[in-house]
């Protein structure tokens, strides 16, 4: 190699058309444009394939095959600076007395972009040694902006020696999301997209398909590597299941082998969607392998590198093994450069003719630089693909982007721009605030150097061997959305035509069912059921989440409902009902107390007990209020009366009915066998202070249980799983037990007192009304708890209060209603004389 001071750069030829005739000369320094201002071009016009050892030698360029892609992309550079200069378009002059000047590299591998980057670096230092302050004397020797090169892979070493001398880059195809790093790369911009919008594409085709079970493959290369490491990531985030990952290296004699093993392990997965983020090269070694292997009806997803590209479109065969959907950088042409395509080929083709003629040759320099021969591409006349002409712009649009960048650097918006020199990193902050419109497109650069440019959506569309292009969809990463026509795309398969294929591990759950992971993938799964009082909180969950305590969910739900609130309403007919059925009860007692007040002086009410009449009423009357307290939703007062009201008021009435019947039989069996004692108890107020020790002992215990454990307003949420029931806390405490305990004990008391009474005289004989009543009394009781151990709703609150009205009703009627008859509709009956009679009938009957 030669010495530093004498870097080189690659030989070329210039065409340049200007009345005909050609405007350049090569010094040895490639194909050169000499101007005020010049701009270095790094094209790839070989492919070579690297030395066998892998050290990164550098290989003869112009050895290698021909690149057309590159030349088009050479091409479009001298497009885009004739038209500047010659301000051919009829635009305002964007450089008005400022002329352009390139200098193109072909760079065939990665050492030779390399070389190409020191070589321009040398010119930097070069010219900034000279001190001749005539910006005329050195012209196009220093590049203020560098335009390429073609790949990630050759443009990481550039962009970071580049950064680091503050020099302005642009590429047009390099597209690793990591060269927007601007700590890296300071000085890197782009008019291709990153790869991260790429990504977003791909994954957002996925997602728009359903296709949650793929195949992974990516080249053997920073582009293919960054590209697979980046779509791994995002594809967990969409719950896409990545079955099979491999890397796709360059085909050689010893790589076949791996290559079909990864064919065979990418069909054992069944996956039906393939994303392969690869470039063009490495792939058109691994797409024989698959058609050799008849793989077929697969849907591929390319990227912009490989999908447009005749070089995988043109592999034999290729068109059986499925559908194609590819990303592809928006197509926009070029006005007027297939038109200086035509006529570069024709001047290439008379120049050619004119030095063979001659015996002349090119200076293709010193041995050690890397020569091309421009005349051979030209005269191949190549044809203008899709492809070409993408790349082809991005080149325009970096060139123009440079034009304006020193637009506004050499103040040409007065008419005339000022002659003065611009270094590369004056141009830079410039170069970050161009805005422009190009062919309709917008051009500039957000703060990572990349251009905010979509991707259209492309399919393969094959008519027997016959391939082209259909545009389907298209993509913008901001705001990111994604459109895509699905009837536009022709399916693989003849049984699937016109529907879009699955690739999924194991099918949607039915509603209701949530998922359990059978393997390493999330997509992988079986369905289990969700139980009652759960729900999916969205489609696709893996947890059955459980519903609020205020909600219910029956089995396989996907959401939870309310519960029914159950309570026995004021206004339900039921109630309305038993309000009238307590008003009744109400009326009758009253107006049972208010005869017998009016007849308190009376044989039958004072057989009935005289005062102590009045006070069962009441306790009675009490007891039905009590009743009031389980309408509607409880309250903290309704919770503490109505269950201590009614024990202790009807404790009240059956002490009453206990003690009179005791105090009956007494006086007809036993005080004449215990004279004394009776007499003792009944003149001592033996029977009202009974009355009172017992009303005092069922209050004490009442106010016992309220006091240490009170009853709130509750709400019963485990008895129905779909209904709330509103009551009172505690309703079987141990003070409640207590309390019906002592009542129960109470009633068979009054009982056995009533029964030993049974043979006494009519008028003193309550034994068959009581012992009825008190078997209304606990049969409606018993009833009612039966009830409530099998039902909380609002029947169960109905016959709670029923039952309540009953006990009051069968006691009035039981006991009451027959003295209240004999008052009324019996006065003859209410005499002392017939008193006397029915005594001394029994008198005479037990002798």
């Amino acid at each position: 190699m030669c010495g530093a001071a004498g870097f080189l750069s690659l030989v070329g030829l210039m065409l340049l058309l200007s009345d005909g005739k050609l405007d350049s000369v090569s010094e040895g320094k490639g194909l050169q444009l000499q101007g005020d201002f010049s701009i270095a071009g790094l094209f790839p016009l070989h492919y070579t394939d690297p030395p066998g050892s892998g050290l990164p030698a550098l290989a003869t360029c112009n050895k290698g095959r021909k690149n057309k892609h590159g030349y088009f992309l050479m091409q479009a550079l001298r497009f885009a600076v004739e038209e500047i200069n010659s301000n051919s378009t009829g635009r305002q002059p964007l450089l008005p007395g400022v002329k352009l000047g390139y200098q193109v590299y072909d760079i065939c591998s990665v050492p030779a972009s390399v070389l190409a980057t020191l070589d321009l670096l040398g010119q930097q230092h070069q010219t900034e040694g000279d001190t001749d302050p005539n910006p005329d004397s050195n012209p196009g020797q220093r590049a203020v902006a560098v335009i390429g090169p073609d790949s990630s892979s050759k443009s990481f070493t550039p962009a970071a020696l580049l950064g680091a001398y503050l020099v302005p880059q642009i590429s047009y195809e390099a597209s690793n999301e990591m060269l927007s790093n601007k700590i890296l790369y300071p000085t890197f911009f782009r008019t291709i997209p990153s790869d991260k919008n790429q990504v977003a594409a791909m994954i957002q085709l996925l997602v728009h398909f359903k296709w949650t079970w793929i195949a992974l493959l990516g080249s053997d290369n920073a582009y293919g590597l960054q590209g697979m490491q980046s779509l791994s990531q995002q594809a967990a985030q969409h719950d896409i299941c990545i079955a099979y990952q491999g890397v796709i290296p360059k085909r050689t004699a010893d790589t076949d082998k791996y290559m079909r093993s990864m064919v065979e392990n990418m069909l054992k997965t069944k996956v039906n969607t393939i994303v392969v983020f690869s470039s063009k090269s490495k792939l058109s070694g691994f797409f024989p392998f698959v058609v050799e292997r008849n793989v077929t009806g697969k849907v591929w997803i390319g990227t912009e590198d490989w999908s447009v590209a005749t070089l995988i479109s043109g592999i034999p065969g290729i068109h059986t093994i499925g559908t194609v959907l590819g990303v592809s950088i928006k197509n926009t042409a070029i006005s007027g450069f297939e038109e200086f395509e035509r006529k570069s080929a024709d001047v290439s083709k008379q120049q050619s003719d004119t030095q063979e003629s001659s015996n002349g040759a090119m200076n293709l320099g010193a041995a050690c630089l890397q020569s091309t021969d421009l005349y051979s591409f030209a005269k191949q006349n190549y044809s203008l693909e899709k492809y070409d002409i993408t790349s082809s712009f991005n080149v325009y649009k970096a060139v123009y982007a440079v034009a304006h960048g020193l637009h506004q650097a050499l103040g040409c918006d007065s008419g005339e721009c000022h002659k003065k020199t611009v270094h590369p990193w004056q141009l830079l902050p410039w170069l970050r605030q161009v805005r422009f419109t190009l062919e309709n497109t917008s051009v500039y650069f957000d703060k990572n150097g990349d251009p905010p440019t979509g991707y259209d959506i492309v399919t393969w569309v094959w008519r027997g061997t016959d391939w082209s292009l259909r545009v389907v969809g298209s993509f913008t990463p901001d705001p990111t959305q994604l459109t895509v026509d699905a009837a536009q795309i022709e399916w693989p398969g003849t049984e699937t035509s016109g529907s879009v294929p699955l690739s999924i591990c194991s099918p949607d759950c039915p509603a209701g069912h949530r998922k359990l992971q059978t393997g390493q993938h999330k997509c992988c799964f079986d369905c289990l059921a969700c139980p009652a009082a759960t729900f999916l909180n969205k489609s696709g969950s893996t947890t059955c989440q459980p519903c609020l305590p205020e909600e219910w969910a029956p089995p396989l739900s996907e959401q939870c409902l309310n519960r029914t609130v159950l309570l026995l309403a004021w206004d339900a007919p039921l109630s309305v009902a038993l309000l009238f059925l307590l008003a009744l009860c109400l009326l009758m007692t009253s107006g049972s107390a208010l005869i017998l007040l009016l007849h308190l002086n009376t044989p039958v009410a004072k057989s009935a007990g005289g005062r102590t009449c009045l006070l069962m009423l009441a306790a009675l009357t009490a007891a039905a209020a009590s009743s009031l307290c389980h309408f509607g939703p409880p309250s903290r007062p309704a919770c503490l009366l109505k269950q201590p009201l009614f024990i202790f008021s009807f404790s009240v009435c059956l002490a009453c009915i206990s003690v009179r019947a005791f105090q009956v039989v007494c006086i007809f069996k036993l005080a004449s066998k215990l004279p004394q004692a009776y007499d003792t108890w009944a003149k001592n107020h033996g029977p009202e202070f009974t009355i009172l020790l017992v009303s005092a002992t069922i209050l004490l215990v009442s106010v016992l249980r309220v006091a240490l454990n009170p009853p709130q307003p509750s709400q019963d949420l485990g008895f129905y799983s779909d209904s709330i029931v509103l009551e009172c806390s505690n309703t079987l405490s141990p003070g409640a037990w207590l309390e019906l305990a002592y009542v129960s004990l109470l009633s068979a008391l009054c009982f056995s007192f009533s029964y030993m009474g049974k043979d006494l005289p009519a008028n003193y004989n309550e034994a068959k009304c009581v012992t009825f009543s008190l078997m209304v009394y606990m049969i409606s009781w018993i009833s009612f708890f039966t009830l409530y151990l099998i039902s909380r709703g609002p029947f169960t609150q109905a016959a709670h209060v029923l039952a309540i009205l009953s006990s009051v009703l069968v006691f009035l009627g039981g006991y009451f209603l027959p003295k209240i008859y004999i008052i009324v509709l019996r006065p003859q009956m209410n005499t002392t004389a017939h008193f006397q009679n029915c005594i001394q009938m029994y008198t005479m009957s037990k002798q």
